[in-house]
């Protein structure tokens, strides 16, 4: 052991002067002995040391020495350190020590210490030092001892410390490395030498290319030397690699920390890493799952919204593009669309088939499927043995592989089944780029497919039932132009729209006796098939009542009993006969309608109203503004027991006449007081062509509303001329009879229909001479000319006539039957005098031939 000078050295640095004599050493040829830099193991143990003169004093006091007891150098040396550090009570055994070491032994032990009392007079604090003592001698040869002074509280807690650190460092369940400011490995635990194979000092100087792949690596690398440079500390950096002997890959959560010496100075990174491919593969079907439970909220909020099927279908694609795929499409058979229920090839998957919808979020990209690419709107079907028609036959899902070099990378075939019948195909393709299909994505595709197939079913459905409705409706309408005697007719019917249900409204222009018009505007309060069928007994009734030439508000009052009885399962009997019971809810239905019901004359261009609940008519008279009728309104049909009033108008020649429904002037933003003003006022010019007022109407009024049915109908006048009509009155003798046959045969000569002469003068004989034998009062003849010839007798008697079968040996009682071979029609009514009988005869030329009177008159017998 080389002696130390017996003085104090001027170095500040204790370090100083071992880095002095080694580059000495290294000048002189001797062996170089490497320094520790500061930071070193010194730093943290708090090692000092000092020399003892042959008196006993300290001669020699070092920085660290200063530091750990906490006195500087010139007052250290020259005091006694028993007398100085040591209690009093251990002194003397100090003494004993102090005197064996200047003798020359060497010493080693643990010696409670206390610092000198402070300046201020405070007792100085108390340690525990491990001493190291070696006897030295000075230049003179004098005996002394150089001491080497050790905290053992600090030594203790650094051997706790690393105790500690060597227990977390092997037994961490973490993947634990050291790396040093090369970036390289010096220490890893057994955790990661586990996944990453050998033994932790197989992986020591490897760098992070070594253990991930290039691009990663580089990534994690310059993150290195960041956290180097910086001091900054990452917390949880996902770094993604694989581990030998497997081709998974696995994910790492990384945490990083330099790591400082005890001087403070930066000396590497510490590396924590935590496998966390369960917890993201955990959090991928996590998010997969809120991303489907969203896709299917979504669904159920967007799709069937609409009554319409390609609605529909679009509402589909507007869903799953490009929240669950790139392209999609939505084909839907062919046969089920146009109504047939069992199209041929439909369970084998080879029916045909119409592309209602597609969706790309690809710009420009078609979807080729599985074949050709198929417009939207074209009919197709897909081949026999392609996974397409797999999937309609099996009502199970298919994956179509893609095609060589085409954009597609995954593609479902999912049929749409719905109440156990499949309607269509639903296809959705990934581009490439995209992850492919999985199973879970298979079981959200068909749960879309299933719920869209569902509400295109009801839509599918609800269209069948409406197209039906409406031809129902629709065929209890009058069919084509209606004509009538002396009016020129216009009128339109414009059903709710698709989103509406059907509606009760009706319209009718029927032809009575005698060149008069009945004009019927209805509507049945509801909406639905309920409503059109009602709607179409009730015109039934009406025609029937009409032929029986009752007066407006006896035929009213007839309608009331009968749609009284609509709602009761006894019908009409049953209603009156409970009329003041309550019904019961359960069995019956309550019926109620509004009805407008009006009888033109053509002759006298009167026209008399009869009113039940209905809207006013609205009467445009040449050169004066329009107006509404003031008809008494009445209780709705299927109220009952209040009488209606009639009105009779005189109508001028040229006046319009407007029947309408309430649809025409009322819905949810224009009440219907603002809405007959509007009516009223649309109605400016009666003389333009009566299709154009019609249109005219419509386009300024509110209709396209689709809140319920419009149904309106306009007359003109055109009153039956003077010269068309022909009026006898005829006195109550025999030589009426012949009379009767001179006025025929002068007035139809005057209308140039001679090829009627013959038949005309032998049926107004007849009349008139029943008229004579069974009637009462005098009696009147009037011939009427329009489209066809109507002859008229009147006379007081309330008796009607009865046609009847004449045996063959009868001599009478065949006159009526000869009326009616005769005559293309014929009849009797009430008047407010008695009776009318009447015949008509076609016109010649017309499409309806003339009988032979002979021929009539041989087939009576």
């Amino acid at each position: 052991m080389s002696e130390i000078p017996a003085k104090a050295t001027e170095s500040e640095d204790p370090s100083d002067g071992a880095m002095n004599q080694a580059a000495e050493a290294a000048a002189a040829g001797d062996a170089m002995w490497q320094s520790s830099p500061p930071g070193s193991i010194y730093d943290y143990i708090r090692v000092a040391s000092f020399s003892i003169s042959p008196g006993g004093l300290v001669d020699q006091w070092s920085l660290r020495a200063e530091q750990l007891f906490g006195i500087p150098a010139a007052r250290a040396v020259g005091m006694d350190p028993i007398e100085a550090f040591i209690d009093p009570d251990l002194r003397e055994r100090g003494q004993r020590k102090m005197a064996e070491i200047l003798d020359g032994r060497e010493w080693t032990g643990v010696v409670p210490f206390r610092m000198p009392d402070k300046a201020d007079g405070g007792r100085g604090d108390e340690g525990l030092a491990e001493v190291y003592v070696m006897p030295t001698r000075t230049a003179e040869g004098d005996k002394a001892a150089v001491c080497i002074v050790v905290d053992v509280r600090t030594l203790r807690s650094i051997e706790t410390d690393l105790a500690a650190s060597q227990a977390i460092f092997g037994q961490s369940p973490f993947g634990f490395l050291l790396i040093d400011t090369d970036l390289r490995v010096r220490r890893v635990n057994e955790r990661f030498a586990s996944i990453f194979g050998g033994t932790p000092d197989d992986h020591r100087g490897k760098g992070v290319h070594d253990y991930l792949p290039r691009g990663e690596a580089e990534r994690v690398a310059a993150t290195l030397r960041r956290v180097l440079e910086t001091g900054q500390s990452i917390t949880d950096m996902h770094v993604t690699g694989h581990v030998p002997g497997s081709e998974e890959r696995r994910h790492w959560s990384v945490n990083l920390y330099r790591v400082h010496s005890g001087s403070g100075r930066p000396i590497g990174i510490a590396w924590l890493g935590t496998d966390i491919t369960s917890r993201r593969a955990a959090a991928r079907e996590a998010a997969a799952a809120r991303r489907n439970l969203a896709l299917l909220n979504e669904a159920g909020a967007r799709i069937g919204n609409s009554l319409d099927l390609e609605t529909t279908a679009r509402e589909l694609l507007d869903v799953v593009v490009p929240g669950f795929c790139d392209l999609a499409t939505v084909d839907l058979y062919q046969g089920l669309l146009t109504g047939d229920e069992t199209p041929p090839g439909l369970t084998d998957g080879s029916a045909e088939l119409r592309r209602v919808a597609f969706a790309s979020a690809v710009s420009g990209a078609p979807f080729a499927g599985s074949g050709e690419p198929v417009e939207v709107g074209a009919v197709h079907h897909f081949p026999f043995n392609s996974r397409c028609a797999d999937a309609l036959r099996t009502a199970r899902p298919q994956a179509v592989p893609p095609e060589e070099g085409g954009l597609v990378q995954s593609t479902l075939a999912v049929p749409m089944v719905a109440h156990d019948t499949v309607v269509g195909l639903a296809q959705f393709a990934r581009a490439k780029g995209s992850e492919p299909f999985g199973d879970r994505d298979r079981d959200l595709a068909v749960e879309l497919a299933a719920r869209a197939a569902v509400c295109i079913d009801n839509a599918r459905l609800y269209r069948r039932e409406h197209e039906r409705a409406l031809i129902l409706q629709r065929s209890l309408l009058p069919p084509g132009d209606p004509e009538a005697s002396g009016l020129d007719i216009a009128c339109r019917y414009l059903p709710g729209n698709a989103a509406t249900e059907v509606g009760g409204d009706w319209f009718d222009v029927i032809e009575l006796p005698g060149h008069r018009t009945a004009l019927v505007v209805g509507d049945v309060m509801g909406r639905g098939l309920r409503a059109a069928v009602a709607m179409g007994e009730l015109r039934t009734a009406v025609r029937t009542l009409a032929l029986l030439d009752l007066e407006p508000a006896e035929v009213l009052s007839a309608l009331d009993e009968i749609a009284r009885g609509l709602g009761t399962p006894g019908g009409v009997q049953q209603a009156t006969r409970t009329a003041r019971q309550p019904r019961d809810a359960d069995l019956s239905e309550v019926y109620l309608a509004t009805c407008v019901y009006a009888v033109y004359d053509s002759v006298t261009r009167r026209c008399t109203f009869a009113n039940a609940g209905h809207l006013p008519p609205v009467l445009v008279e040449p050169g004066e503004p329009a107006l509404m009728l003031d008809v008494p309104p009445g209780m709705p049909l299927g109220v009952g027991g209040e009488p209606f009033e009639e009105v009779e108008v005189e109508l001028p020649e040229g006046a319009l006449l407007a029947l309408y429904t309430d649809g025409l002037v009322e819905s949810r933003d224009h009440p219907l007081d603002e809405g007959l003003q509007a009516f009223v006022g649309a109605l400016t010019d009666p003389s333009r062509p009566l299709e154009d007022v019609c249109d005219h109407v419509l386009n300024t009024l509110d209709t396209h509303h689709g809140e319920d049915d419009i149904a309106l109908l306009m007359a003109r006048v055109q009153g039956l001329p003077a010269e068309s009509v022909g009026d006898w009155t005829l006195p109550r003798e025999p030589r009426s009879v012949g009379r009767a046959r001179e006025y025929a045969r002068g007035q139809l000569v005057s209308w140039d229909l001679e090829p009627l002469v013959d038949t005309t003068e032998l049926l107004v004989s007849e009349l008139v001479t029943n008229a004579l034998r069974y009637g009462e009062g005098e009696i009147r003849l009037r011939l009427l000319l329009d489209r066809t010839l109507v002859c008229e007798v009147w006379d007081s008697g309330l008796v009607q006539p009865r046609r009847r079968r004449a045996r063959d040996t009868d001599e009478g009682g065949r006159g009526l039957q000869l009326v009616g071979l005769l005559s293309a029609a014929w009849g009797s009514r009430r008047t407010p005098r008695g009776k009318t009988v009447w015949f008509e005869l076609p016109l010649p030329g017309g499409e309806a031939g003339l009988t032979d009177p002979a021929e009539a008159l041989l087939s009576l017998f």
